[in-house]
């Protein structure tokens, strides 16, 4: 039994409208202690897993038998994830490229389900391992290889457009989890201001 919940209501919305657009409840558990409890209710006996509703695609979260196929061949993914994976800081995403239903946005951020919770854990004074809560964030920046922008950057030539249209997908899906800050956040609000005119 798969458990989706959500800590933050209003932050988390995007991530739980795609849960709900796909049926599914997702639970609100916003306490400080959640963790330790996720942590005890999946340690007995029955076969429960939490899974906060931002760490992974839905896709993911929640597995079914049918496969999803991939517009893009292995080689264009070999072949376009270097390029996406330069327009990032490595030591922060991690590039994953993802074969998901094509309305789903082209670039999605998610935070890897045991990361988040060792930190949390270590926040409120408990479990996890030692300095987990000094670590660093780290994050997926999920590519949707059936998304049309992806196939659209893929066939870009012109490798400034090609750069721009990553740089512009990836600050909007940091801008959906409130990851977009200080001077990226100002340089993406003032080119968004600039198209208007």
């Amino acid at each position: 039994l798969v458990v989706l919940y959500a800590a933050h209501k209003e932050g988390q919305h995007g991530y739980i409208k795609k849960a709900q657009n796909k049926g599914y409840d997702v639970l609100l558990m916003d306490g400080p202690l959640v963790s330790h409890l996720m942590q005890k209710l999946e340690g007995g006996d029955e076969k429960v897993r939490f899974a906060r509703v931002d760490s992974d695609s839905i896709e993911k979260l929640i597995p079914k038998d049918e496969e999803q196929v991939s517009l893009l061949s292995d080689e264009q993914k070999e072949k376009l994830k270097p390029i996406i994976e330069e327009q990032v800081d490595k030591a922060t995403y991690t590039v994953v490229m993802e074969s998901l239903d094509s309305s789903e946005e082209p670039f999605t951020i998610t935070v890897p389900e045991f990361m988040r919770r060792m930190k949390e854990m270590q926040a409120t004074g408990g479990g996890g391992m030692m300095g987990m809560g000094d670590m660093p964030d780290m994050y997926n920046l999920v590519v949707n290889t059936n998304n049309p922008l992806i196939s659209k950057i893929m066939d870009e030539k012109d490798e400034a457009q090609r750069n721009a249209l990553i740089k512009r997908g990836k600050d909007l899906a940091l801008l959906a989890q409130n990851l977009l800050h200080g001077e990226e956040l100002t340089n993406f609000v003032e080119e968004q201001f600039s198209r208007l005119n």
